[in-house]
């Protein structure tokens, strides 16, 4: 891993001190060292788009060339405001943008949801027209690129992308930064949920470790998978798979288990409950006020009111956070046949599991065993 010290001192020497963007397990030394050291000069945003809108801003209130990171999977969010604001014919806004290269060449055999963006990563950048290096693994070298990089983008007014393959940027000893804040882990509300819900209720889990625990319990209780969707790919748009299942099967209860950072990602997908009828959906959030499986560095998770958001959205709730095991049982209960879809709270504590490895399966296979469970049941009549 480059020295982040030396990192941050570069960057410093070419005037790059205001830092946005969404947390990523590639980049998590240089996320961290943010978070330690820059105090409100880093912002983690709610998405990659909402990154490229304040380094915008920065830079329109100050002409100081900021710099935005995230992980190559976020790179679609940012599109659009890299496309129609920051590009040269709209308001021509430079910043460097550093992103983590998951799936390089190939390299997760175990993880496909990275397979496709880690070949389009170089490609989009040449398609947004935004000239990149790619980053090794030397000091001097990141000096002289991110020395480059600056003055390109003071005489073009353009960003400029700096991609950093695994290990780059990346601490090999993820932290782990857990609390005891509130008494029930993932795993165990996970479990509560399990135990109050129909035994043929559909789940769809969020990206990161709420997929990896899902899967794991099922096989501690010696349960199907087949009614289980694990969204290991798509950050924040859970709820949305789960909003379609619920409303073509009606009959069916579903279950999103979301995690606070993912639900934040992509907020506006809570309104739809506002338009359409899905009395039969359950949203819980998953809420340790973190982006834990990148880092653990902190999301406004548990700075906010998601209950209040969610009743604005439509959603019914108990009018307060789920904070331990009777409170979320309780919930889940008045809840789950309430007549309209419900939402829930759930606050549990920071701190990952070391006793479950990555999560090895047959993607496809996983959709078509859920497809084939909800045969059976009723399809709406148009």
């Amino acid at each position: 891993m480059l020295d982040q010290e030396k990192v941050f001192a570069a960057l410093a020497d070419n005037d790059v001190t205001f830092f946005t963007g969404v947390p990523d397990s590639y980049l998590n030394g240089f996320c961290n060292y943010a978070l330690a050291h820059c105090g409100a000069r880093n912002v983690i945003a709610a998405n990659e788009g909402n990154a490229v809108g304040i380094a915008a801003g920065h830079y329109l209130a100050t002409r100081e060339l900021p710099l935005v990171y995230m992980q190559n999977s976020g790179m679609g969010n940012a599109i659009n405001p890299l496309a129609s604001l920051a590009d040269r014919d709209v308001y021509a806004v430079p910043m460097l943008l550093l992103i983590g290269w998951r799936g390089q060449n190939g390299s997760e055999p175990n993880h496909p949801q990275h397979k496709l963006q880690g070949e389009l990563t170089p490609k989009l950048l040449e398609d947004l027209h935004i000239p990149y290096s790619v980053l090794t693994d030397s000091d001097e070298e990141f000096r002289d690129t991110v020395q480059r990089a600056a003055a390109y983008c003071a005489e073009t007014r353009k960003p400029y992308g700096l991609i950093a393959p695994k290990g780059v940027m990346a601490d090999p000893d993820k932290a782990n930064n857990a609390d005891n804040v509130y008494p029930l882990s993932r795993e165990e509300a996970i479990e509560v949920i399990l135990d109050n819900m129909p035994e043929d209720t559909v789940y769809v889990a969020t990206t990161g470790r709420a997929t990896r625990e899902l899967f794991f319990l099922r096989e501690k209780r010696n349960e199907t998978k087949a009614r289980d969707f694990l969204n290991v790919g798509a950050m924040g748009h859970a709820s949305s798979v789960a909003l379609g299942i619920a409303l073509s099967r009606p009959k069916v209860h579903v279950v999103v288990l979301d995690g606070d950072s993912a639900a934040i990602m992509h907020m506006g997908a809570m309104t739809m409950v506002s338009k359409v009828s899905v009395p039969n959906l359950l949203h819980v959030v998953l809420n340790n006020g973190a982006h834990e499986s990148v880092g653990g560095q902190p999301s406004a998770g548990q700075l906010i009111d998601f209950t209040k958001v969610a009743e604005a959205c439509g959603y019914r709730t108990t009018g307060r956070p789920a904070a331990d095991r009777e409170e979320l049982a309780t919930a889940v209960n008045a809840l789950r046949d309430c007549g309209t879809a419900g939402f829930i709270d759930c606050r549990i504590h920071k701190g990952l599991s070391s006793k479950l490895p990555p999560i090895i399966f047959d993607h496809r296979a996983a959709a078509d065993a859920l497809t084939d469970a909800l045969q059976t049941q009723p399809y709406p009549i148009k």
